[in-house]
């Protein structure tokens, strides 16, 4: 199973952005988790798709932050709006289901999303 996240960059406060996971080697219907990780603090869930569709949110993400999935081309989206600087953080993505059934993590390469004020 390998995962790739992609579409950080920089963005002004207020601003959208868009990060997508593509993944191969899983079931196009995995449970997929968004994380987020700041230095010197731990990894952090912001968002996650299970296999049945059902959606979960971090509270400080919760109204600004839309998971959603196209099955299709195994990829899993984070549409980021209303972005703050405390935003800002390498964020990651891990097919949940294939590391429960491979009792292993699998993740996705960070991707740098960076929110100046």
């Amino acid at each position: 199973v390998q995962l790739q996240a992609s579409g950080g960059g920089l963005v002004q406060a207020g601003g959208s952005l868009t990060l997508s996971c593509t993944s191969s080697g899983g079931s196009s219907i995995n449970a997929i988790g968004w994380y987020r990780q700041v230095p010197e603090k731990e990894r952090e869930i912001i968002a996650t798709i299970t296999r049945s569709g059902s959606i979960h949110y971090a509270d400080s993400v919760k109204g600004r932050f839309t998971i959603s999935r196209d099955s299709a081309k195994n990829v899993v989206y984070l549409q980021m709006t209303s972005l703050k600087p405390d935003d800002t953080a390498v964020y990651y993505c891990k097919d949940i289901t294939s590391s429960l059934v491979y009792g292993r993590d699998f993740w996705g390469q960070g991707t740098l999303v960076t929110v100046s004020s």
